[in-house]
């Protein structure tokens, strides 16, 4: 049995889901958010999500877990949302933006322009003496993560200084250098 599959998802006040066949429907005060189900029964008992498995196939167990963590982030969403932060480490490296149009410099012979897309919001915070850093956030956890990731796709972290693009308090693995 999956551990995190048979943990109810308790509904926070201010949260509606709904259970249409295998489409759950889940409204908050961020936003709106739709998912198709297979495999998997999705009940709602006394404010309780609830996600049972079809069979003990070894398909199905391996979904189950998975199904109940993406109804709980979705829940989590609507309801609270979520924040990835990307710090750009490097000499020369700026990040600025307007609305939702993100300009960035990472050392190549012209900026980066993003547009990125409304569901997400952006942020940039550049401080003398530190690093500029970059903060998204969106109630879809998903979507949210598919943009950090393009973000620092442009300029990943390097081994040997650590310049890059990276995820604030993300740990880089260091490599030494030359030895005389």
């Amino acid at each position: 049995m999956s551990r995190i599959g048979k943990n109810p998802i308790t509904i926070p006040a201010g949260v509606t889901v709904e259970v249409n066949g295998n489409i759950v429907k889940v409204k908050g005060k961020n936003g709106e958010l739709t998912q198709e189900f297979s495999d998997v029964t999705i009940k709602i008992e006394d404010g309780k999500v609830v996600v049972e498995r079809a069979t003990d196939h070894k398909d199905d167990r391996s979904k189950h877990g998975l199904y109940r963590s993406l109804v709980n982030n979705m829940i989590v969403g609507v309801s609270e949302g979520f924040t990835k932060q990307l710090e750009l480490v490097g000499v020369g490296y700026r990040a600025s933006n307007q609305g939702q149009k993100l300009d960035i410099a990472l050392g190549f012979s012209h900026n980066i322009v993003l547009e990125v897309v409304p569901e997400v919001t952006v942020e940039t915070v550049s401080e003398k003496g530190k690093n500029p850093i970059i903060k998204l956030s969106s109630f879809d956890k998903q979507l949210l993560g598919q943009v950090a990731a393009k973000i620092r796709s442009f300029r990943k972290p390097e081994p040997y200084k650590g310049k890059g693009v990276k995820f604030v308090g993300e740990v880089l693995r260091r490599k030494a250098g030359k030895s005389a």
